[in-house]
Formats: structure tokens, C-alpha cells, sequence
């Protein structure tokens, strides 16, 4: 079983024409409100996929955690989280009309998910996490997590700086060109994923958007191994989720035993499909939706 850690926001997404400047105000034709947050996501997107998951974040006792917990369980996750006497998180997401989005973050109870708050780990296999929680606690939750056997996925976004003891205690790190960059600097590819795997992890994904993904893959049957999958080719209407879509489908596929390569394709099947409906939440998809999608690789 997946057990996902990690943040629950309240979603308020608008749509306008672009994406507002500095000192700008855009009027925006459409508002709607969803269950989001990256962990939260994360967990939907597992479960949709076909994954056994459960998730542990931490939610106000206002009225957004009564939407939050129904999403999870309308989702078939196991909800686990605790609640504390803050607001629930809540993002406020502007999507342009070429599916592009700028998101603002207020935390919340999300920051009072503390490391004493982590469940036995008992019959999990994979613990995914990201960045959007107190990094002591992600960094305690890691740490059980391999003192019990559980592989550990990180997806590191936001990007924020990283102690090596963390680091060393993912097997999967998951990141996109972005948080590549901030996590190791500047360079070609390759080279930069090579940088990420000396920090700790043997296995290294970077998201490309368009361009799909790719990966370096240090436990290759025959030795340290690049992996290149391209994106599906989609008509996008709303990038907000696709990253967590990602993610999500990735550690199902893992969780059932596929190879690197196979779950990477699933995981950026289930993405492109995010990526043709609005919302995070709303737009994940099904596990039959990903394996009869008619998608061309672009």
C-alpha cells in the first residue's frame, strides 16, 4: 500500500486571458473551488490510477475540510489526516486561456503537520512526499520510512534547499526542470541529473512538459542507465495537477512492479489527460480512462 504524506489546500481557480503582471489586475471569467494541495493530489491521482493509497495531511475544522475529505474519499483513499485548530490550506490559482497557471500558496494547517503525526508504517511500501509540509517533518518521515523497509519518493517541489541527510533517503526523486536547476544549478541535462544522483537518490526523474520526461535510472540491470519518454500529444485546456498527476501514476505503476520505463509512460499518459480539464482534482484520471486513452506520442 501507498501511504502519501503531505499537503491539502482548498483550491479557488480562476480563469482569465493571461496570466497578471506585477500591479496588475485581470478580470477573470469563471471561478471554481476544489480540493487541491500537492500531497492531497498526489493521493487522488494514486487512487484513480488503480492504487491502493492512503493519505496523511493535516486540515482546519472550517467548512474546506468537509470538501477536502469527501474529494479523498469519493477518490477511494484512506484518509488519515488529523485536524488542528488552523485554516485549511488554500491555493489561489490564475489559469490563462493557453493553460498556463500562476498558484499562491497559503499554508495553513499544512504547517503544523508535525513529525510525531507519522503513522506505523506497517504494510506500506512506498511513502511519497513533497514540499509543501515543514521540512523537519519531511525529513523524520523519510527517515522512518528507511529504517522500515518503505521506499521513499520525493517529489521536491516547491524547490527548496535539501540537507544530505534527506537526500540519502530517497530512492526516487522526482523534479521538474525548474527544481532540477535549483536543486543542483545550471548544465545540460544528463549532467544535471548525474549531479541529483550523487546527492543521494539512485533513481532521478525530471519532467520536461512538452518534451515529456526523462530519467536516470542507477539500478539498471546493466549499470547507470538514461530513460526518455516523450510527451502525448494533447489538446491542453489546464497544466494545474499535471505534475501531481504524474507523480501519482508514476508510484502506482511502481507500487504494482512495473519497470521504470512502463510506469514513466503511464505516469505521462495519466498527465496529458490532466492536462485536457480544468481544475487539479477534478481532472485525474481513471485508471481505464489512461489504459484506453487514444494518445500519440508528440
Amino acid at each position: 500500500m501507498i501511504l502519501v504524506a503531505g499537503s491539502a489546500n482548498i483550491d479557488f481557480v480562476t480563469r482569465v486571458r493571461h496570466i497578471p503582471a506585477p500591479g496588475e489586475t485581470v478580470l477573470g471569467s469563471s471561478y471554481s473551488v476544489s480540493g487541491g494541495g500537492k500531497g492531497a493530489n498526489q493521493a487522488v491521482a494514486c487512487a484513480r490510477a488503480g492504487g491502493q493509497v492512503a493519505f496523511l495531511g493535516a486540515l482546519g475544522h472550517d467548512s474546506f475540510a468537509g470538501t477536502l475529505r469527501q474529494s479523498l474519499r469519493e477518490s477511494g483513499v484512506q484518509d488519515l489526516s488529523v485536524q488542528l485548530d488552523l485554516p485549511t490550506g488554500a491555493a489561489f490559482i490564475s489559469v490563462s486561456e493557453a493553460g498556463e497557471n500562476a498558484i499562491t500558496v497559503a499554508s495553513g494547517a499544512n504547517a503544523g503537520l508535525l513529525p510525531e503525526m507519522l503513522p506505523e508504517l506497517t504494510g506500506f511500501t512506498h511513502l511519497v512526499m513533497q514540499l509543501e509540509i515543514p521540512l523537519p517533518t519531511v525529513l523524520t518521515y523519510a527517515q522512518t520510512a528507511r529504517a522500515a523497509g518503505v521506499r521513499v519518493i520525493l517529489n521536491a517541489a516547491p524547490a527548496a534547499d535539501l540537507s544530505p541527510e534527506l537526500l540519502n533517503c530517497v530512492d526516487l526523486l522526482v523534479v521538474n526542470e525548474g527544481e532540477l536547476a535549483s536543486l543542483v544549478g545550471p548544465g545540460e541535462v544528463n549532467e544535471q541529473l548525474r549531479r541529483a544522483a550523487r546527492l543521494g537518490s539512485a533513481q532521478v526523474i525530471v519532467t520536461l512538459g512538452a518534451e515529456g520526461s526523462l530519467a536516470l535510472d542507477s539500478l539498471a540491470p546493466n549499470g547507470e542507465a538514461f530513460v526518455t519518454v516523450p510527451a502525448r500529444r494533447v489538446a491542453v485546456t489546464d497544466t494545474t495537477g499535471a505534475g501531481d498527476t504524474y507523480v501519482g501514476a508514476l508510484v502506482t505503476a511502481l507500487s504494482e512492479g512495473a519497470a521504470l520505463p512502463q510506469a514513466m509512460f503511464f505516469a505521462g499518459t495519466a498527465a496529458a489527460l490532466a492536462c485536457t480539464r480544468p481544475g487539479a482534482q477534478p481532472s485525474m484520471p481513471t485508471r481505464a480512462e489512461i489504459e484506453a486513452a487514444p494518445l500519440t506520442p508528440g
